[in-house]
């Protein structure tokens, strides 16, 4: 029997108001509603009205009472008077381990016909601050990849964040691909953003294989999808990979790529008016990309880490472009992988000399070390004068030290060189290349 008590109770529970308002205008992606002043702030949700269901949108703007949003599906069929309504709170996932093995969308919902996904108990917010600076661990130890290059010259250690930069059609996924099934983690959270929709399954069920699957959660928005929807796969890639590192799990967090994600930023800052700034990215987009790439990196005493890699796509193989240059600049290292050693059929087509990681020099040991830097300066010498040597303008003999490179530097560009499903392991990686650095002097009876 109902009692007042319980009659209070439930009335005490609901809320006070249930505000909607009403579309004024739609403005190509950009939706414009009326009636929500006081109730919907930046990061709302809001729903609204169409002949084809419901579209979510998301509220990205606020203008003297007319809130602009920014839908997360295509907003044709919306009507101006259309019903839009506020939802309760801020959106938030519920990651659980039964999510490993699937494909979600930036929502959180499944998009690889394998039923419903099962949710966690505790809701985590989309967008999180990263921890706080002062109670993070430390880095790590190095952890293999099995990509000698990387393994030798730009190490990977637990907690690193690490970027590959590349233009396109260079080899960037199939290296990632390469991360993704051979680098040591517990999980692997993938993000897909902005990808070609029909390399989405060729990536699942080719290079990363059910076993690469069954410890990952791959995250997916694709290209033609709306900016809002690209924007969010990107905070969901680094939500979902929070959940596992406060598990006290090590976390590799893939994401394909960090160039889309800003694109995606910059149409929506356009779209809300913001003014275009350097090649008509918006000033958020410099604020947002540390706000996301801070996310990844060791979390707190106690709890796992999150070993981010970012590919950024470099515009017209320009790698001082916007992007490429703040992206660099918040990392813990980079990876520059080149066309012109594309070209010559050498992959992956990393160039060493142009990539860094901040964990060296301690990510090795000091006799790796030697090694290393020894071949670093046999490369470059050889790189110094690799034109003359073609051009035949170079002299046997004119340098001992060219010549020498010469000798050694094709031995060490063999050693790099690398098929996608071929592993490979430091420690033997590091030997071959100490015995090429050992290996005889030129033959000065024959010079």
């Amino acid at each position: 029997m109902l009692t007042l008590a319980s009659a209070e109770a439930g009335l005490r529970a609901l809320s006070p108001d249930r505000r909607y308002g009403r579309v004024v205008a739609v403005r190509g992606a950009l939706i414009e509603v009326e009636g929500l002043a006081g109730a919907a702030q930046i990061g709302s949700r809001i729903r609204v009205a169409s002949p084809g269901g419901t579209v979510e949108a998301e509220v990205t703007g606020l203008d003297r009472g007319i809130a602009h949003c920014l839908p997360f599906s295509d907003p044709q069929g919306i009507a101006s008077g259309a019903r839009a309504d506020i939802a309760a709170g801020q959106f938030a996932l519920r990651p659980s381990t039964a999510w490993l093995g699937r494909m979600i969308d930036g929502l959180g919902r499944p998009v690889d016909g394998k039923g419903v996904l099962l949710a966690g108990a505790v809701p985590r917010p989309i967008k999180a601050m990263p921890p706080l600076a002062s109670a993070r661990a430390r880095v790590g130890a190095k952890i293999e990849t099995g990509v000698r290059a990387l393994d030798i010259f730009a190490p990977l250690c637990l907690g690193q964040r690490l970027g590959l930069f590349a233009g396109s059609g260079v080899g960037k996924s199939t290296l990632l691909s390469m991360l993704a099934r051979w680098t040591q983690c517990d999980v692997a959270v993938i993000g897909l953003i902005g990808e070609r929709g029909r390399e989405v399954q060729e990536f699942v069920e080719d290079d990363l294989g059910p076993d690469g699957l069954a410890r990952s959660v791959v995250v997916v928005a694709t290209s033609d999808e709306p900016a809002l929807m690209r924007r969010q796969a990107a905070w969901t890639t680094l939500a979902v990979a929070e959940y596992f590192r406060d598990q006290g799990l090590n976390v590799l967090c893939l994401m394909d790529s960090v160039t889309r994600f800003a694109m995606a930023q910059r149409e929506i800052g356009l779209a809300s008016g913001e003014p275009p700034a350097t090649k008509g990215y918006t000033p958020t987009v410099f604020a947002e990309l540390p706000r996301l790439l801070e996310r990844a990196g060791p979390g707190l005493a106690g709890q796992g880490s999150i070993t981010g890699l970012f590919t950024v796509l470099v515009d017209g193989d320009d790698h001082n472009e916007p992007v490429a240059d703040a992206v660099r600049g918040i990392l813990d290292g980079h990876v520059v992988i080149t066309r012109r050693i594309a070209e010559r059929g050498r992959y992956p087509a990393i160039d060493v000399l142009k990539s860094v990681s901040r964990t060296l020099p301690h990510a090795h040991s000091e006799e790796e070390n030697l090694v290393r830097l020894a071949a670093r300066r046999t490369l470059s010498t050889y790189g110094d004068m690799e034109e003359m040597v073609r051009l035949g303008a170079y002299r046997t003999g004119a340098s001992a030290e060219v010549d020498q490179a010469v000798l050694l530097a094709p031995r060490i560009e063999a050693l790099l060189n690398q098929s996608k499903n071929e592993r490979g392991h430091a420690g033997e990686a590091f030997a071959a290349l100490a015995a090429i650095m050992e290996g005889p002097e030129p033959d000065e009876d024959a010079l």
